[in-house]
């Protein structure tokens, strides 16, 4: 019996990804740059034995269908080829997020079970080796090896597509997230069928690759700078054009609900009466806020004018992989 647990905390992308440029390796079209949280994470325990006559997958104590193994059973594959190992599994996972409504939960999940296997099977990863071998599982999930801001690097390959820490000077604790939460369920359209939508039928994509490398230029000078302006606008700016693509795509399709244009519109009123703070969204209705982390009780109280106490969730620059 060969077993291995670990802890990873969901990341939000302040520069998006958004598509695919190889599907099966997951090898995204562009860079994109996050910052890892410590609110949500996801614990798994992996377990190799020779009693096992296939993959057993619980989450949150339930065991998944036979539709909910195969994603966990297509990635135990990579990792028994890496490993040379044949025996089946048994993945304990407990998601301290809700899953699949846009909140990270796939980049916490596979990065925990990336490290699991890696503890495991003793394969003895480089932090990078790790968060390739994350990326084949969820794309996100290679930047939830590592604390603070990180950014993936697209590349061209299995070898060459990985996430790595951006130098801040510790700047990521001077900052915060507010979590607006919209609407825990499970989304309509997945991101990963989103993704493809779009690339294939969007003719607002183009315009969305081109203004990306400029974005996470622009976001890297800010993190340098710790300058919080520049790095909430482009921020802010960056998820608007990545859902402006969803509108163009055939047929069109959007994550916002009606109550994510009102937060959206509250935080611009919040900032415009002078206090600094600019959102973001993923494949999914919930709104996120980047903040100063001196802000952070002010704008929440300003957030219960529009919203219910127990909608708003604080976080703060979270860890990397975390053995258990």
């Amino acid at each position: 019996m060969l077993k291995g647990s670990a802890r990873a905390h969901t990341n939000i992308a302040l520069i998006k990804y958004w598509g695919k440029a190889n599907e099966d390796l997951i090898i995204p079209m562009n860079n994109s740059l996050s910052l890892t949280l410590d609110a949500f994470y996801t614990e798994t325990t992996v377990t190799f034995s020779e009693e096992l006559t296939t993959d057993i997958f619980y989450l949150d104590d339930t065991l998944q269908d036979e539709k909910g193994t195969k994603k966990i059973s297509r990635f135990l594959d990579l990792v028994r080829k890496k490993a040379a190992c044949p025996l089946f599994a048994e993945v304990n996972s407990y998601n301290h997020v809700p899953t699949a409504a846009g909140l990270a939960s796939s980049s916490s999940g596979l990065a925990a079970l990336a490290a699991a296997c890696n503890q495991a099977l003793q394969l003895d990863l480089s932090d990078r080796d790790l968060s390739r071998l994350a990326r084949r599982g969820s794309g996100s999930a290679c930047r939830s090896i590592f604390p603070g801001f990180v950014e993936w690097q697209k590349g061209n390959s299995d070898e060459t597509s990985f996430a790595e820490v951006v130098p801040s000077s510790g700047w990521e604790n001077e900052l915060a997230m507010l979590f607006i939460l919209i609407n825990d369920q499970e989304k309509d359209i997945s991101s990963r069928d989103g993704m493809r939508k779009t690339v294939e039928t969007s003719a607002f994509y183009d315009g969305w690759l081109q203004t990306t490398t400029q974005d996470l230029a622009s976001a890297k000078i800010a993190i340098h700078a710790q300058d919080f302006e520049k790095l909430g606008t482009v921020t802010e700016n960056n998820a608007l054009k990545m859902h402006g693509t969803t509108l163009a795509a055939v047929p069109p399709f959007t994550y916002w609900s009606p109550d994510s244009l009102k937060a959206m519109n509250a935080v611009r009123k919040i900032r415009a009466a002078g206090l600094p703070c600019y959102f973001t969204m993923d494949a999914g209705p919930n709104v996120k806020v980047l903040c100063q982390r001196k802000d952070v009780a002010q704008l929440k109280e300003k957030l219960t004018h529009y919203f219910a106490d127990e909608q708003l969730i604080t976080a703060f620059s979270g860890p990397g992989i975390t053995y258990l």
